[in-house]
């Protein structure tokens, strides 16, 4: 049982306890992303103290949510999920989707980072499906991200060197707009965006059924 606890025989209230403390949520969404060394991890959570990550990690590491492996780039420590922890992968999900109607105002001078949209994509997209498989690029802020739709549904990356031939570049409410379906392709390109490629097969993976 976590240090912090509401006492309460309820699985909302046992689940709170887990992962409810602040930025808790926020570690497993950049670990939704990838395996993440600690210093990755401090620059993709922008206003978490030092100590606090590393008491966070502690806390998460001690439950089973998360756990360390080799990072074979560096020959150090990187942080992953466990298998339970990615079980919050569809809980991350929820929320995203139930908190469209606050993104809509846009940043307001919040921070952004172009790879938090891996898992908002993964989040809004996951239910879509495409007549053929194709890749399509989305980017907002400095990172492109790949969404591979089949028939059986989408996959969401971040991109490497290689990019995907259609690419929609724009600011994260417009890109987030489109990728929720409240805005067409059409709207999202006047409304600032920009297209690499072909709209039709942004329009092909975009569109709600």
């Amino acid at each position: 049982m976590p240090k912090r606890s509401y006492g309460q025989y309820c699985g909302l209230a046992r689940a709170l306890d887990v992962v409810g403390a602040r930025w808790s949520l926020l570690i497993v969404r950049e670990l939704l992303v990838g395996p993440a060394r600690y210093g990755e991890l401090l620059a993709g959570l922008p206003g978490i103290a030092t100590n606090l990550l590393a008491s966070r990690l502690k806390e998460l590491e001690e439950v089973g949510v998360v756990e360390r492996t080799l990072d074979t780039d560096s020959n150090g420590v990187a942080y992953v999920l466990t298998s339970w922890g990615r079980e919050l992968r569809d809980t991350v999900a929820s929320l995203v989707r139930w908190s469209t109607p606050l993104m809509i105002a846009g940043p307001q001078g919040d921070t952004f980072q172009g790879r938090w949209l891996v898992v908002a994509l993964d989040a809004l997209l996951r239910d879509r499906r495409s007549k053929k498989a194709m890749t399509i690029g989305l980017s907002a802020d400095d990172a492109v991200v790949a969404v591979h739709a089949s028939k059986t549904g989408m996959r969401v990356e971040v991109c490497g060197e290689e990019r995907p031939a259609t690419v929609f570049r724009g600011e994260p409410a417009i890109v987030l707009g489109l990728a929720s379906g409240m805005l067409t392709v059409e709207q999202a390109v006047a409304a600032g965006g920009s297209v690499t490629g072909h709209e039709a097969d942004l329009t092909a993976v975009l569109t709600p059924a």
